[in-house]
């Protein structure tokens, strides 16, 4: 058994549900000295049923699950990363959602940049990884590693005549040609003062865009 395959049984073990590999693109990267050749990618499904409890802002219950997706994320990138040192292979686990620059809300390096070069899905309008499948319906997580894999079948469609998250967006920040972040951070920052959210979460244009259109 390969490599890939061994990552693949092992991830399956936590019941992921898409898993890549690519080569990391040439994107930012804050707080990783080690520059590293290869990356895996791989995800959790957001709970649809949970998704269809989101109206016009977040809810407890949607913020509660975002969090226990992280969680899951840590965890499995964790262990996946042992699991590769543990065959002498460098691993470094990228946290699912730690912003490392909070004026411009980036973390140590994008997860979508990275789906989206493993071969996972293309960048749509909302700025979101898209997956022909599962739509925006998935959380990421990545590590990074010395293990040499082949450039992945980047997925480069586009969303086409599609206009659901245009039209759900209630900060009217999603347009034909892309995301006004200025526009996205303030309704942000609205839902972030909600009693229990706190954090800066929404949700509308993952529940909108689930992969059917």
């Amino acid at each position: 058994m390969d490599i890939k395959e061994e990552i693949k049984e092992f991830l399956r073990t936590f019941r992921v549900k898409l898993i890549g590999f690519g080569r990391v693109p040439d994107i930012e990267q804050l707080e990783i000295d080690v520059k590293l050749p290869s990356v895996i990618s791989f995800g959790f499904r957001v709970s649809s049923s949970v998704l269809a409890t989101i109206k016009d802002h977040p809810t407890l219950l949607y913020k509660h699950h975002y969090k226990t997706i992280n969680w899951l994320l840590d965890q499995t990138s964790y262990r996946l990363a042992q699991f590769i040192e543990d065959k002498g292979s460098i691993a470094i686990a990228i946290p699912a959602s730690q912003l490392v620059n909070w004026e411009s809300h980036k973390g140590h390096i994008s997860h979508k940049a990275l789906a989206k070069a493993a071969g996972l899905g293309h960048i749509g309008r909302s700025g979101l990884l898209i997956n022909r499948e599962y739509g925006a319906q998935i959380r990421y997580s990545s590590v990074l590693t010395d293990i040499e894999f082949e450039p992945a079948d980047t997925d480069n469609s586009e969303c086409g005549a599609c206009q659901k998250c245009i039209n759900a967006c209630p900060g009217h920040a999603i347009s034909i040609e892309g995301v006004d972040w200025e526009k996205c951070y303030q309704k942000l920052n609205e839902f972030g003062s909600i009693r229990g959210i706190g954090q800066h979460i929404c949700g509308i244009c993952v529940r909108v865009c689930d992969g059917r259109d």
